[in-house]
Protein backbone atom coordinates (compact mmCIF):
# COMPACT_ATOMS: atom_id res chain seq x y z
CA UNK A 1 0.00 0.00 0.00
CA UNK A 2 1.83 3.23 -0.67
CA UNK A 3 0.63 6.93 0.36
CA UNK A 4 2.21 8.44 -2.90
CA UNK A 5 -1.25 7.76 -4.55
CA UNK A 6 -3.15 9.32 -1.57
CA UNK A 7 -5.90 11.48 -2.81
CA UNK A 8 -5.64 15.14 -0.72
CA UNK A 9 -8.85 14.88 0.91
CA UNK A 10 -8.16 11.24 2.71
CA UNK A 11 -4.62 12.71 3.85
CA UNK A 12 -4.34 13.60 7.62
CA UNK A 13 -5.25 17.36 8.45
CA UNK A 14 -2.74 18.85 10.45
CA UNK A 15 -3.09 21.76 13.53
CA UNK A 16 -2.31 24.54 10.62
CA UNK A 17 -4.92 23.18 8.62
CA UNK A 18 -7.53 23.66 10.80
CA UNK A 19 -6.07 26.76 11.92
CA UNK A 20 -6.68 28.00 8.26
CA UNK A 21 -10.29 26.58 8.10
CA UNK A 22 -10.67 28.46 11.46
CA UNK A 23 -9.92 31.42 10.73
CA UNK A 24 -11.64 30.93 6.80
CA UNK A 25 -15.06 30.51 9.41
CA UNK A 26 -14.20 33.38 11.38
CA UNK A 27 -13.88 35.60 7.86
CA UNK A 28 -17.18 34.34 7.34
CA UNK A 29 -18.86 34.81 10.80
CA UNK A 30 -17.56 38.62 10.21
CA UNK A 31 -18.77 38.74 6.64
CA UNK A 32 -22.13 38.01 7.74
CA UNK A 33 -22.03 34.93 5.29
CA UNK A 34 -22.53 32.70 8.73
CA UNK A 35 -24.50 33.08 11.54
CA UNK A 36 -22.86 32.35 15.28
CA UNK A 37 -24.62 29.22 15.99
CA UNK A 38 -23.56 27.79 12.81
CA UNK A 39 -20.06 29.06 13.11
CA UNK A 40 -20.06 27.35 15.99
CA UNK A 41 -21.04 24.35 14.66
CA UNK A 42 -18.75 24.31 11.97
CA UNK A 43 -15.60 25.42 13.96
CA UNK A 44 -16.11 22.38 16.60
CA UNK A 45 -16.17 20.23 13.48
CA UNK A 46 -13.16 21.73 12.31
CA UNK A 47 -11.38 21.60 15.46
CA UNK A 48 -12.40 17.88 15.48
CA UNK A 49 -11.71 16.62 11.33
CA UNK A 50 -9.39 14.43 11.13
CA UNK A 51 -8.48 14.77 7.48
CA UNK A 52 -8.08 17.67 4.66
CA UNK A 53 -11.45 16.58 3.17
CA UNK A 54 -13.69 17.03 5.66
CA UNK A 55 -12.18 20.49 6.35
CA UNK A 56 -12.71 21.24 2.73
CA UNK A 57 -16.33 19.96 3.61
CA UNK A 58 -16.56 22.78 5.77
CA UNK A 59 -15.62 25.71 3.99
CA UNK A 60 -16.88 24.91 0.70
CA UNK A 61 -20.27 26.54 0.70
CA UNK A 62 -17.85 30.08 0.91
CA UNK A 63 -16.39 32.33 -1.73
CA UNK A 64 -12.48 32.07 -1.99
CA UNK A 65 -10.77 34.64 0.17
CA UNK A 66 -9.41 37.40 -2.23
CA UNK A 67 -5.13 37.14 -1.48
CA UNK A 68 -3.81 35.32 1.08
CA UNK A 69 -5.03 34.22 4.37
CA UNK A 70 -1.82 34.52 5.73
CA UNK A 71 -2.78 36.18 8.92
CA UNK A 72 -5.83 35.42 11.32
CA UNK A 73 -8.81 37.50 11.66
CA UNK A 74 -8.86 39.47 14.59
CA UNK A 75 -13.11 39.72 15.43
CA UNK A 76 -12.55 42.17 17.74
CA UNK A 77 -10.53 44.15 15.23
CA UNK A 78 -13.24 43.32 12.32
CA UNK A 79 -16.16 44.37 14.68
CA UNK A 80 -14.30 48.07 15.68
CA UNK A 81 -13.50 48.54 12.39
CA UNK A 82 -17.20 48.64 11.07
CA UNK A 83 -18.71 50.48 14.78
CA UNK A 84 -21.49 52.70 13.95
CA UNK A 85 -21.21 56.27 13.35
CA UNK A 86 -22.08 58.22 17.03
CA UNK A 87 -24.96 60.21 16.96
CA UNK A 88 -26.26 63.70 17.86
CA UNK A 89 -27.62 61.76 21.03
CA UNK A 90 -23.59 60.30 22.06
CA UNK A 91 -22.08 63.80 20.57
CA UNK A 92 -24.78 65.62 23.34
CA UNK A 93 -24.24 63.09 26.33
CA UNK A 94 -20.71 64.68 27.85
CA UNK A 95 -22.59 68.51 28.23
CA UNK A 96 -25.64 67.11 29.82
CA UNK A 97 -23.94 66.93 33.14
CA UNK A 98 -22.08 69.83 32.85
CA UNK A 99 -25.61 71.47 31.76
CA UNK A 100 -27.34 70.05 35.04
CA UNK A 101 -24.16 71.18 37.47
CA UNK A 102 -24.21 74.99 36.05
CA UNK A 103 -28.07 75.16 36.85
CA UNK A 104 -27.27 73.78 40.32
CA UNK A 105 -24.24 75.95 41.01
CA UNK A 106 -26.04 79.33 39.34
CA UNK A 107 -28.98 78.58 41.22
CA UNK A 108 -27.55 78.46 44.44
CA UNK A 109 -25.59 81.56 43.38
CA UNK A 110 -29.01 83.07 42.79
CA UNK A 111 -30.50 82.07 46.27
CA UNK A 112 -27.81 83.84 47.88
CA UNK A 113 -27.93 87.09 46.46
CA UNK A 114 -31.63 87.78 46.81
CA UNK A 115 -31.30 86.11 50.82
CA UNK A 116 -27.94 89.18 50.86
CA UNK A 117 -30.11 91.66 49.15
CA UNK A 118 -27.67 92.47 46.23
CA UNK A 119 -25.97 90.70 43.53
CA UNK A 120 -23.03 88.80 44.97
CA UNK A 121 -19.49 88.03 43.05
CA UNK A 122 -20.49 85.34 40.67
CA UNK A 123 -18.61 82.36 42.08
CA UNK A 124 -19.79 79.80 39.82
CA UNK A 125 -17.28 80.98 37.31
CA UNK A 126 -14.32 79.18 38.16
CA UNK A 127 -15.88 75.53 38.81
CA UNK A 128 -18.14 76.04 35.61
CA UNK A 129 -14.67 77.13 33.66
CA UNK A 130 -12.90 74.18 34.84
CA UNK A 131 -15.57 71.64 33.68
CA UNK A 132 -16.43 73.66 30.68
CA UNK A 133 -12.92 73.11 29.56
CA UNK A 134 -12.79 69.29 30.73
CA UNK A 135 -16.42 68.64 28.91
CA UNK A 136 -15.20 70.14 25.64
CA UNK A 137 -11.63 68.10 25.96
CA UNK A 138 -13.61 64.96 26.24
CA UNK A 139 -16.29 65.85 23.81
CA UNK A 140 -13.38 66.69 21.15
CA UNK A 141 -11.57 63.46 21.68
CA UNK A 142 -14.56 61.23 21.89
CA UNK A 143 -13.48 59.92 25.28
CA UNK A 144 -16.63 57.82 26.48
CA UNK A 145 -17.89 57.68 29.99
CA UNK A 146 -18.43 54.09 31.32
CA UNK A 147 -22.19 54.54 31.42
CA UNK A 148 -22.28 55.18 27.77
CA UNK A 149 -19.86 51.84 27.27
CA UNK A 150 -21.97 49.23 29.38
CA UNK A 151 -25.29 51.20 27.53
CA UNK A 152 -23.84 50.04 23.90
CA UNK A 153 -22.87 46.27 25.34
CA UNK A 154 -26.19 45.62 26.69
CA UNK A 155 -27.87 46.74 23.48
CA UNK A 156 -29.36 50.23 24.39
CA UNK A 157 -28.91 53.36 22.68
Amino acid sequence: MSDDHLPAERMRASDSDRDAAAERLALALSEGRLDLTEYDERLSAAMRAKTVGELAGLTEDLPPVPGSASAPVDLAEVGSAHAPAPTWRDRLEPWRGFAGISIILVGIWAVTSVMAGELLYFWPTWPLGIMLVITAANSLTGSSSPRRGRDRSAGED
